[in-house]
């Protein structure tokens, strides 16, 4: 009996590792709605509902809650919207979705005085999302 033996040639191998790599773009995608969805709930609850948050006193950075509400809004619509178009596997959306993720990284740092909990989790997200789509497709292996 002959077993016959099977050669990769270069796109073979290669293949494998862009497979991997695409997943961390999927995984930035999703956690990039995941977290637009939660600035968008975070918009909602500072507009319509300023009371219910308790803020700390004496914070260096001190803004009025309802228009804190409008920038978690808008941003996360965009964070959304950015996503949903990396599934596209466009650079344009990668680009764009590392800015975004930067952006509301520092809102959530400035909402820290509001629900830390929530914004250290978010700031967190928002790290790795950034980490996923700098580390995308398009970036050689190094051996």
């Amino acid at each position: 009996m002959t077993t016959a033996h099977v050669t990769r040639n270069d796109s073979d191998k290669h293949s494998g590792s862009m497979t991997a790599v695409s997943g961390w773009i999927t995984f930035a995608a999703v956690m990039m709605i995941f977290g637009g969805v939660m600035a968008i709930f975070q918009g909602i609850a500072a507009i319509a509902k300023d009371d219910v948050f308790v803020t700390t006193r004496n914070y260096a950075y001190s803004f009025d809650l309802t228009s804190w509400g409008w920038i978690h809004l808008a941003l996360g619509v965009l964070v959304f919207l950015a996503g949903l178009a990396l599934f596209r596997g466009a650079l344009w959306a990668r680009i764009i979705g590392v800015v975004l993720a930067s952006l509301l990284m520092v809102a959530n740092f400035m909402w820290l005085p509001h629900y830390p909990l929530w914004a250290l989790v978010l700031i967190a997200i928002n790290a790795f999302v950034i980490w996923a789509l700098c580390t995308g497709p398009g970036h050689k292996a190094r051996s």
